[in-house]
Parts: structure tokens; C-alpha cells; sequence
């Protein structure tokens, strides 16, 4: 099987409304979002998709998905995508760095892989059924009232874990935040404080050791040494994200002892093959994980329930649905869907999910 054309589409994902995190100092509108649709010369046809959130949260953006592509993908025609390995391997080769350019074909390539075996993607990571995985909501900033608003009306959809986004200027409000919540949410729920990396290491250790909670806070400062740093001196369990984008950086924060939790996300990490890398690093550190997508439509979602749903049960936490937050749906009814705070993986060859667009490809490689 050889690859013999390779068509990019690029696609505008307008949000419901618009988005905040790191106490307001980052705001999203819309997404711009990567298709690509990988064809081979056996009539196996492949989709993935590479959707940064915005241009400010990562180093990452939608015109640099389509740039990198079109250094990548030609040399990948005439290449087996079934593979892995070596398509990996060609593309750092052809573009050292850009992870988030590489997810999209990696994506692409399990979703072959998958259709040729007429196996979906949650029984070649290798689960054993297409386990449900819970969902978590995503909690824009706001006053502790207009928080806490948000997280009532999820609770009342199905979610049973939150996502909060706090990490303001005012020291003082994120402890009035953190204290609101954890003593309000329902019972049986759960909530992760998500900083977005706004604290410094002073304000971090400040705000954690004036509160009560013992909830999960996540990447509270910008770099991984400041992390390990705060992780020293608060009381709290630490999710890391943003700071993680190698598995070289995952054994540096294992041996500072900096987290005891990870987001694995594959488009941040360069696709499914090296997500898949870090879960297994995960299972023997001890970590918890969060497994979901940077950002994307219900195709990016489904192939990461496919993946979390491959994760041992004790370090499965719960994944985020971007989808829910779209005003449009590229895949209507298609994949995993949010089903009383739960997501299950299609039983479909590959990923499950495949997109109809009805304009032309922006770029065409073969």
C-alpha cells in the first residue's frame, strides 16, 4: 500500500461564544482549524485534523499547520502509511520540531491503518472493548459566581468533572474562586483548577497554600523547572500540560518529581504514535491522565476517545470534547459524543468518523 495523495483542508471553527483562560489574559473566537485526507493506491483513505487553540496558547497556529504541510507532504507520496514508524521518522527528518504540523498525518495514518485491518483505533492501541470514557466540562474564567453558574449547568448535562480556568491578576479572587468551587461542587463531582501557566512560582505557592482544596491544579507557571519548584511547596496534586512536548520532557518533569498527573494531547505531541508513548510512560510512573486534543472538531475528539479509552482504568481521568464549544459541526452526527457525561469510541474500522466537505481541497500533494 503506498500513498498517492495527500489534500489539505483548511476550515474556520467559529467558538458557541467567546473563550477565556489564564484569568483573562487569553480569549479565543474562533479556531482555525487543519483537514487532511490521506489516499492510497489500494482505495484506503485516511482523515485527520490539526487544530491549535488560537495562535497565543501554544507555540502553534493554523497558517503554520498548512506551511509545514506543504514541506512535508510531498515527501510522503509513495510511502506506506500503515508504517507508522517510518512516516514519523520521515517527517522529522524533512521538518525537524513542529509537532503540531505532524499530528494531522500521523492521524491520518492510523485511521488507514485501522480501515485496512477492519479494526477501529481503540483495539490497536489495545483495549480489549471500546471502554466509555468520561468527559469533562471546560469552565471559561469569570467571577466565582459566573463559575460556578457554568458548572451547575454542566452538572446538570451529564458532567461529573470540571475543568476550571482560573489564574487571574488578583491573587485574592483566585483564592475566592478555588475556595467557591471546591466547597460548592455536587456531590460525586470532581474539579481541576487549570492555571493555563499564568501564575509565577511566588503567586502559585501564595494562592495554593492559603486554600482548603486539595483539587487538582494544573500547569500553574509557564516552564517545567517552575513547576517542579511549586510542586515542592504546596499541598495540592499537579497536572502538567502546556510545558510537556517530548517524551524527553515527560522523564525530566518524572525525574524532578514535579506532577503526578499529565494532559496527553496529540496534536500538542506530534500525533497518536507519540500520545501513545507517553500513556505507556504514564503506567509506569504512576501518573494520572487526561487524554483529549489541543482542539478540533468531532474527528480530533473521536481519535483521542480512541486513545483514552486504550488507558488502563486507574490512570484514566477524563477527556474534553473541543466540539461542544463549536458553533458549526464539519462531521454532524459522526464519532464520539458527550452521552450523560460519558464518550464511547466508534466500533468503525479506523477512526470512525469521515468528512464530507463540499469545496475544493486548498492544497492537493500526489
Amino acid at each position: 500500500m503506498k500513498i498517492t495523495r495527500i489534500s489539505v483542508w483548511q476550515v474556520d471553527l467559529p467558538l458557541l461564544k467567546p473563550y477565556t483562560l489564564s484569568g483573562g489574559r487569553l480569549r479565543f473566537e474562533k479556531l482555525d482549524s487543519t483537514f487532511i485526507k490521506v489516499d492510497t493506491d489500494e482505495g484506503v483513505a485516511g482523515w485527520g485534523e490539526s487544530c491549535p487553540w488560537g495562535h497565543t496558547y501554544l507555540p502553534a497556529h493554523g497558517p503554520g499547520v498548512r506551511a509545514g504541510l506543504e514541506t512535508i507532504a510531498p515527501d510522503l507520496i509513495g510511502c506506506d502509511p500503515r508504517a507508522l514508524r517510518a512516516i514519523n521518522q520521515r517527517m522529522d527528518i524533512r521538518l525537524p520540531g513542529h509537532p503540531y504540523v505532524k499530528s494531522g498525518i500521523d492521524m491520518a495514518c492510523w485511521d488507514i491503518l485501522g480501515k485496512a485491518t477492519g479494526m477501529p483505533l481503540w483495539r490497536l492501541f489495545g483495549a480489549e472493548r471500546a471502554v466509555p470514557v468520561a468527559v469533562n466540562s471546560s469552565i471559561s474564567t469569570g467571577t466565582p459566581d459566573e463559575m460556578m453558574a457554568l458548572i451547575l449547568k454542566a452538572s446538570a448535562d451529564g458532567y461529573k468533572t470540571h475543568s476550571a480556568k482560573i489564574g487571574g491578576n488578583e491573587i485574592s479572587l483566585d483564592i475566592q474562586r478555588i475556595e467557591a468551587i471546591s466547597s460548592a461542587l455536587p456531590d460525586g463531582e470532581s474539579v481541576t483548577f487549570d492555571v493555563n501557566r499564568a501564575w509565577t512560582p511566588a503567586v502559585a505557592v501564595q494562592v495554593l497554600n492559603s486554600v482548603s482544596s486539595r483539587d487538582w491544579i494544573e500547569q500553574p507557571c509557564e516552564t517545567l523547572s517552575q513547576c517542579a519548584h511549586v510542586k515542592t511547596r504546596v499541598p495540592q496534586p499537579i497536572m502538567l500540560d502546556e510545558c510537556l512536548h517530548t517524551a524527553s520532557d515527560h522523564l525530566q518533569a518524572w525525574r524532578s518529581s514535579a506532577c503526578e498527573g499529565v494532559k496527553v494531547k496529540p496534536n500538542r505531541l506530534g500525533g497518536l504514535t507519540r500520545a501513545r508513548q507517553i500513556i505507556d510512560l504514564a503506567v509506569e510512573f504512576g501518573w494520572s491522565v487526561h487524554v483529549e486534543d489541543v482542539g478540533g472538531s468531532a474527528l480530533a475528539d473521536t481519535a483521542a476517545i480512541h486513545l483514552a479509552a486504550s488507558a488502563p482504568d486507574n490512570i484514566r481521568l477524563a477527556s474534553w470534547l473541543c466540539h461542544y464549544h463549536l458553533a458549526v459541526d464539519p462531521v454532524p452526527g459522526q464519532g464520539a459524543r458527550n452521552i450523560s457525561g460519558r464518550a464511547t469510541p466508534p466500533a468503525l474500522p479506523g477512526i470512525g468518523v469521515v468528512p464530507a466537505f463540499d469545496f475544493p481541497p486548498e492544497a492537493v500533494y500526489q
